[in-house]
């Protein structure tokens, strides 16, 4: 079960894919769920996997390669499932297992990494799919609980001293390096853990959304175990 006591309305649980991608985000509610309970180990799948660095794309003809046990096939067969179900739609789902994200230390009062919550941007109408099926899982923070970082003026006031352009160029700087994207918690923030088997979808920052785009992050890894994770 997802616990959805601090999501103050903004989470839509549904039962089916097709429900999923066809339910318009509306007033507070930008981020979707097809809450599941899935069968299978899918454990021993990213086990069965060579990790090459911190990311390992897994694609599907390599998932069918692997010689799996029963509850391996079942998971398999899951993953090939939301793989077909997704690309059908129009997005283009990629299967990752996981050790860990690239940090940005960058600027170290800043990082735009994914542990960041932030919120993604297209210039054309998409959202965003995303499922846990092992290991850490994702987080998302009701928009009224977080910040937008460039307008605290401690941080604000650190950009600039970045920026050596033209006044008037400042909110573009803050775009093209992303940094327009993150958000800070509030202190007595609470994140929703988004949970293993559950496929959501997320509202984006484009032209003519309705609503507001969801604030998320990556988990900091604290299990020890991979992660295996399709997102599109």
């Amino acid at each position: 079960m997802i616990d959805l006591s601090h999501a103050e309305g903004q989470i839509q649980c549904v039962g089916s894919f097709h429900d999923l991608v066809s339910t318009p985000f509306s007033g507070r509610i930008n981020a979707i769920c097809w809450s599941r309970q899935l069968a299978g180990n899918f454990s021993e799948i990213v086990d069965k996997v060579t990790v090459t660095g911190n990311i390992t794309t897994l694609e599907p003809e390599e998932l069918c390669a692997l010689q799996l046990t029963e509850q391996g096939e079942l998971a398999r067969e899951i993953l090939l499932n939301d793989f077909q179900l997704l690309k059908a739609h129009g997005a283009s789902p990629m299967l990752n297992v996981i050790n860990y994200y690239d940090r940005d230390n960058s600027y170290p009062f800043f990082p735009t990494d994914v542990y960041s919550f932030h919120v993604d941007r297209s210039p054309v109408p998409v959202d965003t799919f995303l499922c846990t099926y092992h290991g850490d899982s994702s987080e998302i923070l009701p928009n009224s609980q977080g910040r937008k970082k460039v307008l605290i003026p401690e941080i604000r006031n650190e950009l600039k001293k970045l920026f050596d352009g033209a006044a008037e160029d400042f909110e573009t700087f803050l775009s093209e390096h992303f940094f327009d994207l993150h958000y800070q918690a509030e202190p007595d923030a609470h994140p929703v853990t988004l949970g293993l088997g559950h496929l959501w979808r997320l509202a984006v920052d484009h032209p003519g959304s309705k609503v507001l785009p969801c604030l998320h992050r990556a988990p900091i890894e604290k299990s020890g175990q991979k992660r295996l994770l399709m997102i599109c």
